[in-house]
């Protein structure tokens, strides 16, 4: 069977022109000139639509990692190319000095729908991240007596900017080393430990609802709410990293609601821009204290990526979007678990549209590889972990052929494993 088949409809006169010298374009295209930051796999894609990928040679991949989580809406989705078309004919990018249309739309939006007082838009999740660290201890020096420590989780990762990094563990954020002060990790999920991380430096607790890097790892309910009236007792700040579970991507807006926790300061990012380069800052109460020139960003919430953050917010805003979500999630997961008990493998935890499948041995790597060769495209953020992202408006039609072609990798990683074992023994 031939795993490529199923290829876009045959383009346009104009457009198979372009398609045909793309082959020969993408070949001729030194990887050299490339820094080597991240490992990515040979193929070069120039066509995506939905939960579909194709390569340069045609080959048409199903996508289950979205950009880790960033396409929230699939490839290419109508309403975002649609939104960032008329956007770039009327106006890109005025300036940070300078408001826009979109901005003030998208904060508004933003602030309504997640019952924040303040927002800042900023390019990525890390800014994002860097900006609510900033907040906190400015809220501290007015506050709390010049307060500056922040308590973060064992295994967190909160971006790879010097601060962030600083507030996350080094192993699920490629081991970089921490480099700034004023940062302590306890372990996930323990609320005891936790409190007693705290004195009179501590200024906020900075936690994921969900451990993404680490390989979807949810806070149990009982924690996250002893950690949200820990803070309310204690006098300190939540900080919630929604980079990866917000909007949407857990079912609802925020990952906060299902937890029924409210933070005074939350990140969001990846999934806000639908894949365009965007992130927000929200502050609630006390914690909006900032002033002119204390948070930084490299865009501020241009006209452009502000109106592509307006297109998706408005998209998973509408009636029946995040039932969708929760409908197709619990597939995904069902599907996940049958799989699991068929190959050996351990639990199934998530949320939504974030799931990850614990395996039994550390394979993800080879089951990674497998997978790009039945037309699959997944991520493991952990040697014995693969995690599951894809677009919110995925089918459960999406969802069974991917289950298949899962399938199928197990059984080429096994087979594999077979073979090399006979070799050792012959």
């Amino acid at each position: 069977m031939n795993l490529f088949n199923l290829r876009r409809p045959p383009p346009a006169v104009a457009e198979r022109k372009v398609a045909a010298v793309v082959p020969q374009a993408a070949a001729e295209l030194s990887r050299e000139c490339l820094m080597p930051a991240i490992e990515r796999a040979p193929q070069v894609f120039v066509r995506g639509q939905g939960s579909w990928l194709w390569d340069s040679e045609g080959h048409a991949y199903l996508d289950f990692t979205q950009g880790c989580a960033v396409n929230s809406l699939g490839h290419s989705p109508s309403v975002l190319v649609k939104a960032l078309g008329s956007q770039a004919q009327a106006l890109i990018n005025p300036g940070a000095g300078f408001h826009n249309r979109g901005l003030l739309n998208l904060v508004n939006r933003l602030c309504e729908s997640t019952g924040s007082d303040q927002a800042y838009l900023l390019n990525s999740g890390a800014e994002a991240c860097e900006g609510a660290i900033k907040l906190a201890r400015k809220w501290g020096q007015l506050h709390r007596n010049g307060a500056y420590h922040i308590i973060t989780a064992s295994q967190s990762c909160h971006g790879r900017s010097l601060g962030a990094l600083s507030a996350s563990d080094p192993s699920p954020c490629n081991r970089c080393e921490p480099g700034l002060p004023g940062f302590s990790k306890v372990p996930f999920n323990d609320l005891e430990a936790l409190h007693a991380a705290v004195d009179s430096r501590t200024v906020a607790i900075m936690l994921e609802p969900i451990q993404g890097e680490a390989g979807v790892i949810p806070a149990t309910l009982a924690y996250l709410k002893g950690v949200e009236r820990l803070c309310r007792e204690l006098g300190i700040l939540l900080i919630l990293d929604e980079v990866q579970t917000g909007v949407g991507r857990c079912g609802a807006l925020l990952a906060e609601q299902l937890y029924d926790v409210r933070a005074d300061i939350l990140t969001l990012g990846k999934g806000l821009g639908g894949g365009v380069p965007l992130a927000a800052l929200l502050a609630r109460g006390s914690a909006c204290c900032a002033e002119v020139g204390e948070l930084e960003g490299s865009h501020h919430g241009n006209a452009l990526m502000s109106s592509a953050g307006l297109a998706v917010l408005q998209t998973v805003l509408e009636p029946g979007f995040f039932e969708h979500v929760q409908d197709s999630g619990r597939h995904l997961r069902d599907g996940l678990s049958r799989l699991a008990g068929r190959y050996a493998q351990l639990e199934v935890r998530g949320q939504g549209l974030l799931w990850a499948l614990q395996l039994s041995d550390d394979i993800a790597a080879e089951l990674v590889r497998a997978a790009l060769h039945e037309g699959l495209l997944l991520n493991a953020p952990q040697a014995d972990v693969l995690r599951f992202s894809p677009a919110l408006t995925v089918s459960k039609g999406n969802i069974d052929e991917m289950l298949l072609r899962l399938a199928r990798a197990f059984a080429r990683v096994h087979a594999a494993q077979q073979s090399q074992r006979r070799e050792a023994t012959a």
